[in-house]
């Protein structure tokens, strides 16, 4: 029952841009806090970004150390869906992108998300 189905990646050149949406559903999408996640075959799943569901729930909009600048995520809850922006990519950045929602906290834990989606591939080419 829920979902999320991300959207958005492709192939891209270095310098350029896409934009990862993430539509959710079977859950009260606007009370929970949404995370960007991605992972390469062979390497760890990483955190990359995460937005509270609201600012008086505690938490803050926090990137990881190599997107800061260049990604921005955002939401829209009247569309049930999370966003990010992802601008001068890099072949660093060249993965398999997941959202993932969180009832208790905006962090970078992976372990604490209850609900992935199936991932979209960004491919970035130099």
């Amino acid at each position: 029952q829920v979902q999320l189905v991300e959207s958005g990646g492709g192939l891209v050149q270095a310098g350029g841009s896409l934009r990862l949406a993430c539509v959710a559903s079977g859950f009260p999408f606007s009370i929970f806090h949404m995370g960007w996640f991605r992972q390469t075959p062979g390497k760890e799943r990483e955190f990359v970004a995460v937005i509270p569901w609201s600012v008086s729930s505690g938490g803050r909009t926090t990137y990881a150390d190599s997107v800061k600048g260049r990604f921005t995520i955002s939401r829209d809850n009247f569309k049930n869906t999370a966003y990010l922006q992802m601008n001068n990519l890099r072949p660093e950045d060249m993965a398999t992108y997941y959202c993932a929602a969180n009832k208790w906290e905006a962090t970078a834990d992976q372990f604490t998300y209850s609900y992935w989606g199936q991932g979209t591939q960004v491919t970035v080419a130099s």
